[in-house]
């Protein structure tokens, strides 16, 4: 049901944002660095304070195509959010792995992902509470590490066809335990499901399970996973597991969704490559529906 929809039936106040162009592109600056972000507002909210999303595109994305790729202006509206798509520099995030432009020129991109929060909340009426960041590849290893050093200020972490870079491994202490959703294919060419090397000369990465079983342990999480299958309908050759680590400190939750013959993609979006490059697109889920579902679940 549609945000508007459930306030009417509900009998909830509904809000209208200032007035703004949808989608505007927004400067900042950072240390003295021009930056910029584009900004989906959506056209109703419930009465109250809004939530934030943060994506992250991949190497050699923009914010743009990252808001093309994952559809999010919809979950945007049909759940009142604020989404912010941020541009890397020359296409670039300094996630830690020490391979990309932005590493390689010392860009502080964890305070880019700081100074969007905090501009943000000076023009609308942020739930500081609940703001979430996600990424694609490359914008998914900056997420993790924002994971690592920003967890006072999201509520929850996701982290689509990227894994736990080793550097990063050995320095992500979080302040605090943080929710965390992970989207991996065990065919994903560029990087690999088992860990090690990735292409490009991108540094090398844990394999999917030990970074999952990283997360647990930072998280204190106890439990044993509970299991989930899903599959694609109709069938596309695809399936997913679904484990979740749901008794951790603080509240917070670990998810991982293995998907079985899944490539370097966003699960229910576009094909934006052909699969002899980056492999198949599952049709199993959503994962910007499933992504938002997860976060709503979390309130730092």
């Amino acid at each position: 049901m549609r945000l508007s929809a459930l306030v009417i039936l509900l009998g909830l106040p509904l809000r209208q944002l200032p007035a703004q162009i949808p989608d505007e592109k927004v400067n900042v600056v950072v240390g003295g660095m021009p930056r910029t972000y584009l900004l989906h507002t959506p056209r109703m909210h419930a009465q109250g304070r809004i939530p934030l999303v943060i994506l992250l595109h991949g190497r050699l994305g923009t914010g743009s195509g990252m808001a093309r790729l994952t559809g999010f202006d919809s979950v945007s509206e049909s759940h009142g959010l604020l989404v912010a798509y941020p541009d890397g520099y020359r296409r670039s995030w300094a996630d830690g792995r020490g391979g990309t432009p932005a590493d390689k020129a010392g860009v502080n991109d964890v305070a880019f992902i700081g100074a969007i929060i905090d501009d943000v909340a000076r023009h609308y009426p942020l739930d500081r509470g609940r703001v979430y960041a996600a990424g694609m590849s490359n914008g998914a290893f900056m997420a993790e590490r924002l994971a690592c050093e920003m967890s006072g200020r999201l509520a929850a972490v996701g982290v689509i066809a990227a894994t736990l870079g080793d550097s990063l491994a050995a320095q992500c202490h979080p302040a605090l335990p943080i929710s965390i959703m992970f989207v991996n294919g065990t065919d994903d060419p560029l990087v690999p499901f088992l860990g090690g090397e990735m292409s490009g000369g991108r540094g090398s990465g844990l394999s999917v399970a030990a970074t999952v079983a990283r997360w647990v342990e930072l998280n204190g999480c106890t439990a044993q996973p509970v299991l989930t299958t899903l599959s694609a309908t109709p069938p596309d050759g695809t399936q997913a597991l679904e484990s979740l680590y749901d008794v951790c400190q603080r509240g917070a939750e670990v998810v991982a969704y293995r998907i079985e013959q899944g490539g370097h993609t966003w699960p229910g979006g576009p094909q934006y490559l052909p699969e002899s490059i980056v492999g198949k697109t599952s049709r199993t889920f959503a994962a910007s529906s499933v992504l938002w579902d997860f976060f709503a679940r979390h309130t730092r």
